[in-house]
This record gives C-alpha cells, sequence and structure tokens, in this order.
C-alpha cells in the first residue's frame, strides 16, 4: 500500500486487486490473496520434486527386491502425476519456482539413498514423516483456500485434495511396512519431519 494510502483514514481497509490470467477466466484477487497463491504453488512444486526423488534413492538403493521395487514405484508413478499437477498450476498462475529447484532434487535424492541405506523401515519411516508433514501441509492450504470463494480455483482446490490424500495413501503403506519398527525411530521421524518444515519455510520464501 502506498504511503498516501497508509495516511488516509479513508482508505485503510481498502485492499489492492491484482487481475491473474488463468485457466478458465480471469481471476481479481486481493494482493494478499494473490501472494498466498503464489506461495502455495512454488511451495508445492518444489515438494512434490523432492518427492519423486526421494523415490527414485530409495529405488536405486532398494531396488533390486521386485516386491519393494513394485511398491515403491507405484508410489514413485505417483508422485511424478503429482508434480506433474503442479507444474501446470506454475504455469496456469504464472508462478515463479523457487530458486532452491536444483537444491530440491539433489537433497530428495539424497534424503531417499540414506533412508534406504539405513534399512528398508528406516526407508519406510522416511516416508511417514515426510508425509505427515505434507498431508498437514495440504489441509493447511485447503483450510485457507476454502476461504476464497472464487470458482477459477476450484481446480486447485481439487488437485491439492487429491494430492493429499494419496500422500497419506502413502503414510499408511509405510507404517504397514514397519516405519515404526524402525533404530531410532522417533529420532528419524522427527528430524525428517524437522526438516520438510525448514525446507517449505525457504521455498515459500526464495
Amino acid at each position: 500500500m502506498s504511503g498516501h494510502a497508509a495516511r488516509n483514514p479513508y482508505l485503510k481497509d481498502f485492499k489492492y486487486r491484482d487481475t491473474v490470467e488463468v485457466k478458465g477466466g480471469t481471476l481479481s484477487l486481493t494482493n494478499e490473496e494473490h501472494a498466498m497463491i503464489d506461495r502455495f504453488v512454488r511451495i508445492n512444486q518444489a515438494g512434490e520434486t523432492a518427492a519423486v526423488t526421494i523415490y527414485k534413492g530409495q529405488m536405486a538403493v532398494l531396488g533390486g527386491d521386485p516386491e519393494l521395487k513394485t511398491l515403491l514405484t507405484h508410489m514413485r508413478d505417483q508422485e511424478i502425476g503429482h508434480l506433474e499437477i503442479m507444474d501446470r498450476h506454475i504455469a496456469d498462475f504464472k508462478v515463479r519456482p523457487t530458486l532452491l529447484q536444483p537444491a530440491a532434487v539433489a537433497g530428495g535424492y539424497m534424503l531417499g539413498v540414506v533412508s534406504a541405506l539405513l534399512g528398508v523401515r528406516s526407508a519406510m519411516t522416511c516416508t511417514e514423516a515426510v508425509e505427515t508433514k505434507i498431508g498437514a501441509h495440504y489441509n493447511d492450504q485447503l483450510r485457507d483456500l476454502h476461504k476464497l470463494n472464487y470458482p477459477e480455483l476450484d481446480d486447485l482446490k481439487h488437485t491439492i485434495a487429491k494430492c493429499r490424500d494419496e500422500e497419506l495413501e502413502h503414510l499408511d503403506t509405510a507404517v504397514d511396512h514397519g516405519a515404526r519398527m524402525a533404530p531410532l525411530y522417533k529420532l528419524q521421524f522427527e528430524l525428517i519431519k524437522g526438516g520438510c518444515a525448514a525446507a517449505i519455510w525457504l521455498c515459500a520464501r526464495i
């Protein structure tokens, strides 16, 4: 808001609006709403990029086991689908990707490899921790988005909900495959979940 608007008591509740060209029409958002959607889309693309490479890293170590390869391939393929959705959102809402995308690729792959080297159960602990944080993060986004009554945002809400549901399926799968039986489970879980929180914070700002 300009200095003039800030000094004028008659404009204290005024909010500038941005016009955004999106698939399905033109969307008029307040600057706060626009910034929120921009932030959500940027974080989501980076998160799904990391998720794909986590599974690639785990498959590089554990892919020799046919049963594990099938399981990890299924979850990786779902994450690839999520990333395609987020790439579309980047284009639809004309959002600048985070400058940390290369770090998301490298960091995700490294986390996948290291967790797998610690054993199958630790790899599953990694999945449980990541999906716990991401599932909660998507829920937070949906609560904020449902406050905005713009039909043009229906697709964004629907696709985030779809990704959230599939992330939580991955969480359940990880628990079913021994995530909570890993050595130093609680330490691994909290470290990875905390790392996810830090990555979200950074990607929102860089």
